[in-house]
């Protein structure tokens, strides 16, 4: 298993230099060829590979020597990057586009090993005990992050880069041996997922969205900063306050989506929720706005890892099932109840009266039972 663990860099005046300007020779080797490629497709309807590319950094280091002083590994990635961008537009996906300075602040470095003499020798090494990092071209880092661990098992395999609202971050990227537990279906949930509340589970709990709305303090910035003469030093500075106030956002509901998952993965083996189209639900213009600050889309992908990891089961039901319409107790079908403005409602069979959204995450959580029984017996 590939995991990642995400650090604080401390580099001093000298390292910051180096891993700025990496940056800038990486960002300049993705728009070179980019720009090369544009080119030779008008021209010959055909463009190199990245290995075909990889072999033409040596000459272009003749022309501009400061890509000499660079880690040579970022700049192969870089191309690799552009690689991948031309294969997502194949896909489907947008044409790739110059990388600004303003965006692109990382470069990606590999963990070369080799062997001397019996002894093995790494390019990237963690040792957490000290609290250091060693990076190619960099040595050694500061860092801070991950207080309860001594040791990483594993191999490094590579190692990213970042630098975000004037601070340093380093991705490291481990090779794992997953030991999974034996799964016995003790405990189930179901999940509905709202905009109000993130989370609405069928033991009758919610769990609201609870990241703090800056969107005011976001809009008083921007504001600042239009106003702001460009290349002024009162721009760069509200600049950095933006991204940090973004900065700030992310972290806040990162924070709040492993809270949530790592509760349900402890207490339930069996966790049941919607196949959520995110991406399409953002055509509602009536709820686009609020899915902005709930962060639907990213619960789901980490409860989908975190599952894997456990040797939990997610299941994931029909998106087009009714569960909200759905009388949880006798199964009758109440239309009416697709208005979202509408609350609470009684069921016109049984009688039973319903909160839309425990209703809907205790039907969720029966065809989730039924998905699960159907896939037993095959």
């Amino acid at each position: 298993m590939l995991k990642a663990y995400v650090f604080r860099l401390y580099p001093d005046n000298n390292q910051k230099q180096r891993i700025n300007q990496t940056i800038e020779n990486s960002r300049f080797i993705y728009n070179y060829f980019l720009n090369n490629k544009i080119k030779e497709y008008k021209e010959t309807k055909k463009s190199k590979t990245a290995y075909d590319q990889i072999k033409l950094i040596p000459s272009l280091t003749i022309e501009y020597p400061w890509l000499k002083e660079c880690d040579s590994c970022a700049l192969r990635n870089s191309l690799f990057n552009l690689e991948d961008a031309y294969k997502r537009f194949y896909n489907g996906n947008g044409y790739p586009k110059f990388k600004n300075k303003d965006k692109y602040n990382s470069y990606k470095t590999n963990n070369n090993i080799s062997t001397y003499k019996g002894k093995e020798y790494n390019s990237i090494k963690l040792d957490l005990e000290n609290k250091l990092i060693t990076l190619p071209k960099l040595k050694e880092v500061k860092i801070r992050g991950y207080r309860n661990k001594n040791k990483i098992i594993g191999i490094i395999k590579s190692a990213t880069i970042k630098k975000e609202a004037n601070k340093y971050y380093v991705s490291v990227l481990i090779e794992e041996e997953l030991i999974k537990p034996i799964f016995i279906p003790n405990n189930i949930i179901g999940l509905d997922l709202g905009i109000k509340d993130l989370v609405i589970t069928s033991n009758h709990e919610k769990i609201e969205n609870k990241v703090k709305n800056y969107n005011k303090r976001l809009k008083g910035l921007q504001k600042a900063l239009a106003r702001a003469k460009v290349g002024s030093k009162n721009r760069y500075k509200l600049k950095l306050k933006i991204q940090r106030l973004y900065q700030k956002i992310r972290n806040a509901r990162k924070h709040l989506i492993h809270n949530i998952t790592n509760k349900l993965i402890k207490e339930n083996d069996i966790i049941i929720t919607e196949n959520l189209d995110v991406k399409n639900m953002y055509q509602n213009h009536h709820i686009a706005k609020s899915l902005t600050n709930t962060p639907l889309g990213e619960l789901i992908r980490i409860l989908k890892y975190k599952c894997n990891w456990q040797n939990k089961k997610l299941i994931q039901i029909n998106r087009y099932y009714p569960s909200s319409q759905i009388c949880s107790r006798c199964g009758y079908k109440n239309e009416k109840v697709k208005d979202l403005s509408l609350r609470k409602w009684e069921c016109p069979e049984c009688h039973t009266a319903h909160d839309r959204d425990y209703n809907a995450s205790e039907n969720i959580l029966f065809e989730g039972i039924k998905l699960y029984m159907e896939e037993l017996q095959a």
